[in-house]
C-alpha cells in the first residue's frame, strides 16, 4: 500500500524553535522547506531566524500552498515564496545550487515507501549549493500514537546509508528531538553535505 499524506500539520506536537535552532542558521541564507504542509516552519523561519534570508515553502498539496500565499499577501512578506510542486520532479523557480539549507520534516519515509527516494534526493542535490546542507527530520521506528506505520519508518542509521549512496555524507546528527514518548523522543534530525 502506498503511503501518501498531504496537508496535516505537525505544529501541534513539534516545536518549530527546537527544529530551527538545530539548523544553526545565520540569518541570511536561502532555505527550502520541502513538504512544508501548512508552512508553520517556514513562517517561523522568516519571523525569527532568517530576517535577511529567503524561504521557499514547497508542497504538492494545493490547498496548503494557497493558504500560505494568502498569509504572505496579507502580511506583505517578500522573502517567503510558496511553491506548489512535486519534489520528485524539478521544483519550478528554484535554480541549480541556489539553496543553502533544505529541511524535509516527516516526509522522506513516504518517498522511500513509494519508491521515489532517488528522484527526491537527486532534486535536493540539484538545488543545494556545493557547501549547502540537507536536513532530514523523521519519525524514529518506535511505537507511538502519531506518525506513519512503524514498518515504513526509517532509522537514522538506515537514513544515513541511503543518502551516502548519493554522494551525501553526514554532517550532524541529533538522535533525540521532538515530542516526548514513553520510549523517548519521537524524532531524529540528520544533516547531510555533498561530498
Amino acid at each position: 500500500m502506498e503511503h501518501r499524506h498531504h496537508g496535516k500539520s505537525s505544529a501541534n506536537f513539534l516545536d518549530s524553535d527546537e527544529i530551527l535552532t538545530e539548523l544553526n542558521l545565520n540569518g541570511n541564507e536561502t532555505f527550502l522547506d520541502a513538504g512544508c504542509g501548512d508552512g508553520y516552519i517556514s513562517k517561523r523561519a522568516i519571523e525569527k531566524y532568517l530576517p535577511q534570508g529567503k524561504v521557499y515553502a514547497v508542497d504538492a498539496y494545493a490547498e496548503s500552498i494557497r493558504e500560505l500565499q494568502e498569509y504572505v499577501d496579507e502580511n506583505n512578506i517578500e522573502n517567503l515564496i510558496p511553491i506548489e510542486a512535486d519534489i520528485t520532479k524539478t521544483i519550478p523557480g528554484v535554480g541549480d545550487e541556489s539553496v543553502d539549507i533544505v529541511l524535509m520534516l516527516n516526509v522522506f519515509h513516504g518517498f522511500k515507501e513509494s519508491g521515489q527516494k532517488e528522484d527526491v534526493i537527486n532534486e535536493l542535490k540539484r538545488i543545494t549549493k556545493s557547501e549547502g546542507r540537507i536536513a532530514i527530520m523523521d519519525f524514529k521506528p518506535i511505537e507511538m500514537t502519531k506518525g506513519p506505520p512503524i514498518d515504513i519508518r526509517i532509522s537514522h542509521v538506515e537514513m544515513e546509508k541511503i543518502f551516502n549512496q548519493y554522494g551525501l555524507k553526514r554532517d550532524h546528527l541529533t538522535v533525540d528531538i521532538g515530542e516526548e514518548n514513553p520510549q523517548g523522543k519521537s524524532h531524529y534530525l540528520i544533516i547531510f553535505k555533498k561530498e
